[in-house]
């Protein structure tokens, strides 16, 4: 047997562990230090981190596409949830009927791009209703509608979930008690199901976080610029007063992450509590 054979034999696991991490380690310094020394810095900086402009642009990027894409994502939110709701009872409903409409819903939602289901409702609603509708015809309306009935397909199916996890004594527990189907639907299994789907409802906020940034393709005034179009429109330079510059798109970048990241963070945090209770 050779010198480095049983050198290599004689290593502990931990030892060997040690040596394969300290090669990673090495690995990506040196492709840290390699793309230090090989990338044009300098040029980045100038272009993407210019303070004057990301001075100038800042309190659009705060008060016009923050403000924005908060409105965009809530009341999509708040409608697809609605939504999502009444289509996970009609799936798990006795009647046939709504059982093929729901499933018909969710298929056809689930199967068509958010873009193209903004086109259709953004442009579709007005002719169908009138473009001086009032209420149909009111560009915020129309983005909920549209980011919302996107949304109410998937949260249909995580609510079908939660629903389906609680287990079905308690059904017959409350059914036992007196209570009618939809009673119990309402004040027993509902409420334990919510508990259970948090963390994957605060998954499609994020989500619908960054699908507002497709609003900018069904035409926007400029008081309804979302962060990505804002940040867009100022880099090519078509605001005026704003130097033409990718700086922006940074600053929305980072708009983005403040909201984000500490739905990620609340997302963990929920469902270490939930791994606690089981």
């Amino acid at each position: 047997m050779t010198a480095p054979a049983t050198a290599q034999r004689g290593m502990t696991r931990k030892q060997r562990t040690t040596i394969i991490r300290t090669a990673q380690y090495a690995v990506i310094v040196l492709i840290v230090v390699v793309m230090a020394l090989v990338g044009h810095w300098h040029d980045f900086k100038v272009q993407f981190l210019d303070w004057h402009v990301m001075g100038q642009i800042l309190p659009r990027i705060i008060k016009t596409g923050f403000v924005n894409t908060l409105i965009y994502t809530a009341s999509a939110f708040v409608f697809g949830l609605i939504v999502g709701l009444i289509i996970a009872l009609m799936r798990m409903s006795e009647v046939r009927l709504y059982r093929w409409i729901a499933t018909v819903y969710v298929e056809l939602l689930r199967g068509l791009p958010t873009l193209l289901v903004l086109y259709l409702l953004t442009y579709g609603i007005p002719i169908v209703f009138g473009n001086n509708n009032k209420f149909f015809g009111n560009f915020y309306v129309l983005v909920t509608l549209g980011l919302g009935s996107v949304a109410a397909a998937y949260m249909s199916e995580t609510i079908r979930a939660g629903v389906q996890a609680v287990p079905k004594g308690q059904m017959e527990a409350a059914r036992t008690l007196g209570m009618s189907r939809g009673s119990a639907m309402r004040l027993v299994i509902l409420p334990q199901a919510f508990r259970i789907i948090i963390p994957p409802l605060t998954n499609e906020v994020i989500l619908l976080i960054k699908d507002s940034s497709l609003v900018f393709a069904v035409g926007l005034a400029s008081s309804q610029y979302e962060l990505t179009f804002l940040a867009n429109t100022a880099a090519s330079g078509g605001i005026t007063g704003i130097d033409s510059s990718s700086s922006p798109l940074i600053l929305a970048g980072l708009a983005y992450l403040v909201i984000t990241l500490p739905l990620s963070q609340a997302v963990r945090a929920l469902e270490r509590n939930q791994a606690k209770r089981r």
